[in-house]
C-alpha cells in the first residue's frame, strides 16, 4: 500500500491510514454501476461510517478515517484537510499515474469497449464511459495534471518519476499510432 510508504515519511498516523486505505474505494461499485453519477468517495464514507460503528475507535480516529475516505477523490466536494487525508489522496492519485496508472487506464478503456486511440477525434469531443473513452483521453484530461496536485512532499517526489514515464509512454504511443516509428 503506497500510503503506508508515504505516511511514515510525512509523520501520519499509520492506524488511520491503514483502515482508510482498506475502505477508501468501498463505494466504487456504486459509482461504476451508475456510470459515474454517484461519487464513490461520498458513498464510501457513508458505508465506512456505518461499518466503523461496531469498532472501538475514538471519535477523533473514526472521524479522521471517514474524512480520509470522503476527501480522496479529485472531483469530490470535500478537500483533504488532515495529514492522513492528504497522504491517502496522494497515494490514490499516484496509483493513477506511471506504469500502473497506464495499465489501469487501458484496462478501463477495454471494459467500456473503447479503442486503443482515435486520432480522428479530439479528447474534448469525447465522453467518459463510451467507446471514445480511450486511455489517451484519460491521460490528456486527467492523468497529466496529477503531478501538480500532490499535497505531500513524498507524494510530489514520487509523482515526478511516474509523470515522466507517462509522458514518454504517451508520446511514443502517438508516434506509433501515426506510423512515425
Amino acid at each position: 500500500m503506497l500510503c503506508m510508504h508515504i505516511g511514515p515519511a510525512e509523520g501520519a498516523d499509520p492506524f488511520v491510514l491503514q483502515i482508510a486505505s482498506y475502505l477508501h474505494d468501498v463505494g466504487r461499485p456504486f459509482q461504476d454501476s451508475a456510470k459515474g453519477l454517484v461519487c464513490h468517495a461520498e458513498k464510501g464514507a457513508a458505508i465506512a461510517s456505518d461499518f466503523l460503528k461496531d469498532f472501538p475507535l475514538s471519535p477523533e480516529k473514526r472521524s479522521n478515517i471517514i474524512h480520509c475516505i470522503r476527501s480522496h477523490r479529485f472531483r469530490g466536494g470535500s478537500p483533504p484537510e488532515s495529514l492522513e487525508a492528504k497522504v491517502l489522496f496522494d497515494a490514490d492519485k499516484l496509483d493513477s499515474i506511471g506504469a500502473v496508472g497506464i495499465g489501469r487506464t487501458f484496462l478501463f478503456a477495454g471494459e467500456v469497449g473503447a479503442r486503443l486511440h482515435n486520432p480522428d477525434i479530439t479528447v474534448e469531443e469525447t465522453k467518459p464511459y463510451t467507446k471514445e473513452d480511450t486511455g489517451y483521453r484519460e491521460y490528456r484530461l486527467k492523468l497529466c495534471k496529477i503531478r501538480d496536485r500532490m499535497l505531500t512532499s513524498e507524494g510530489r517526489r514520487l509523482a515526478e518519476g511516474r509523470h515522466a514515464f507517462m509522458e514518454s509512454f504517451f508520446e511514443r504511443l502517438l508516434q506509433e499510432v501515426a506510423g512515425e516509428i
